[in-house]
Formats: C-alpha cells, structure tokens, sequence
C-alpha cells in the first residue's frame, strides 16, 4: 500500500460539525489530502457515537467510506498483540483502543502522518522511541 494520511476521530467528526471549533481547519485538510485516507474500525465507532445526534451525521460518516475519501485498512484480529503491548505501555496516559490502532498504522506506514485534534499524539511513539509524524491544527 502506497503510504496515505491517517485519519483520527476528532477531524471527521469536526469536519461532519459545522459548530465544532476545529471545523474550518478539518474542511480544509479535507480538501488538501488526496483520497484516500486510511483509518480502523474504532475510529469510525467511536465518531458514529460523535455525531449521532447531528441531522444525517452517521450517514454522512458513512458517505465517507462509501465514497472512498476514507478506507479502513486495519485488522484489529490480526494485530491484537502489537495493540496490546501499546495500550499496556501508555495505560498512564491513557490510551483509547482506537489511538493504539492508530499508532500501530504509524508503525506499519512508516511515512504515513496521522491527522489529529489529540495532543496526546506528541507523547506516543511508534516503534518504541519515534515520533509520530501528525497534521494538528497549531
């Protein structure tokens, strides 16, 4: 797989809020990434929760993927140890399901950016001490 931008929680979710502080700037991302970008199932769980009460917001999560701008490229069964060792090494933080499966893509794609509202992207590492390369909203 041609190395693509992930795709976190809180840009699909700003991008389906036009009342969310950072919906401006996710247009935008949007608009400047080439389709299209990867993400994994606990993400798209956790944003459907997001913007259930939105008018069409579920549906228009689900546009996304039917339409291509957004893939999921992860199978969690298949990487359940990796998933394990990260949420155990970040139980401090802590870290949600779906930011060890994002940091697990970061590891497979190792030139891949994660597109992030989530700060707490600047303490995880891949591969045990490398910086995560993000697109966050300054």
């Amino acid at each position: 797989m041609k190395d693509r931008v992930i795709i976190d929680t809180g840009p699909l979710v700003a991008f389906l809020t036009q009342r969310e502080r950072h919906h401006a700037w996710a247009r935008e991302q949007f608009a400047q990434i080439r389709p299209p970008m990867v993400t994994c199932e606990p993400v798209l769980t956790e944003a459907c929760h997001l913007v259930r009460n939105l008018n069409d917001g579920i549906a228009s999560l689900i546009e996304l993927t039917d339409k291509g701008v957004v893939e999921i490229r992860f199978q969690l069964a298949d990487e359940l140890p990796a998933v394990g060792r990260l949420l155990k090494k970040y139980c401090s933080v802590p870290m949600s399901l779906a930011d060890a499966c994002l940091v697990r893509m970061a590891e497979q794609h190792t030139t891949s950016p994660v597109l992030t509202l989530d700060s707490q992207f600047r303490i995880y590492r891949k591969s045990g001490r490398t910086v995560i390369p993000t697109i966050m909203p300054h």
